[in-house]
């Protein structure tokens, strides 16, 4: 092969990601000629709504699968949370690469952690699960919707619209941002979305010259974890704006999962946890989810997908 086209988002963080597999590509082929090509998907352009009510699955990556799906690229590189559970038939999520950090940032200039906001404090996400797992930690705070880039959101974090936002610590470790004050979210306390951290290269079911010239960039382990993450979420039929979060993490051969469903406030949060070998990672997921729904998780889905307030 001597030629590759990515599909990518615009944003700087999207960029990074395509750009950081492109130098990888043409580290390891020195003939191939890659191009990258700047797709605006529908969560691109809606920024002044709510994920959550702007519904449907997939609002980063359908337009960027239909440009596979006709022809015009290659693959795509995704941030893997970004990916719904169900792939269009014909595509597939061939490479999953070394994952950067999983968890989220409690970003400040004025707070250096959760235990020092003042009650009525402005906190900005556009995520209900780091709203509803903020709120669970400090009810007396007040979540307010953040939409936009990461250099936009931390632009509203400066000019003083919020008094703290949370965010993914990848991002800002990809694109080299500092803020005054950084506080790493983590378990037991505050779990990431599925497959956050980890990006996922997409493309043809029907081509396994890709699947060769790819390989390299495979990493079996963050490939079992997110494995895990996503068969967790399938089985939950969970879209990426409900309140869901896992968190897989493998030690030797052994895998350690947790996940979690919690309603809108932070009222009512159910967390189980299930460990298995890394082969049965899909097995492990479907049953964590299981746990999850016996424990009350079923209950709080319907009650958040039936809200007409979401977010």
């Amino acid at each position: 092969m001597e030629k590759i086209t990515i599909a990518t988002r615009g944003s700087k963080l999207a960029l990074w990601q395509a750009e950081h597999i492109k130098s990888r590509l043409t580290g390891r082929y020195p003939g191939l000629e890659v191009k990258l090509l700047k797709i605006k998907t529908t969560g691109d352009k809606i920024l002044d709504v709510p994920l959550a009510k702007v519904g449907g699955k997939g609002l980063f990556v359908k337009e960027i699968e239909e440009a596979i799906l006709e022809g015009r690229a290659d693959i795509a590189v995704h941030s893997m949370k970004d990916v719904p559970a169900v792939l269009p038939g014909g595509l597939k999520l061939g490479i999953i690469p070394k994952r950067e950090s999983r968890y989220d940032l409690l970003i400040s200039e004025k707070y250096p952690d959760i235990p020092s906001l003042p009650a009525g404090a402005t906190i900005g996400t556009s995520s209900l699960r780091r709203q509803s797992q903020i709120l669970h930690l400090r009810p007396e705070l007040k979540v307010k919707m953040l939409r936009g880039n990461l250099d936009t959101r931390l632009g509203k974090l400066r000019n003083g619209q919020y008094d703290a936002i949370i965010i993914a610590e990848a991002g800002m470790k990809r694109l080299g941002f500092r803020s005054r004050y950084e506080s790493r979210l983590a378990p037991p306390y505050f779990l990431p979305a599925v497959g956050q951290g980890a990006l996922g290269i997409e493309y043809s079911s029907e081509r396994p010259d890709l699947d060769e010239l790819l390989g390299f960039l495979d990493h079996s382990s963050t490939r079992y974890c997110v494995t895990l993450e996503r068969a967790f979420l399938a089985e939950l039929e969970g879209g990426c704006q409900v309140p869901i979060a896992c968190l897989c993490l493998q030690e030797n051969n052994r895998l350690y999962a947790t996940g979690l469903v919690s309603d809108l406030q932070g009222r009512v949060v159910v967390r189980r946890t299930k460990t298995g070998k890394p082969k049965d990672a899909v097995r492990i997921g479907v049953e964590l989810a299981r746990k999850v729904l016996d424990g009350g998780g079923k209950e709080i889905l319907e009650q958040v997908y039936s809200s007409p307030d979401k977010g």
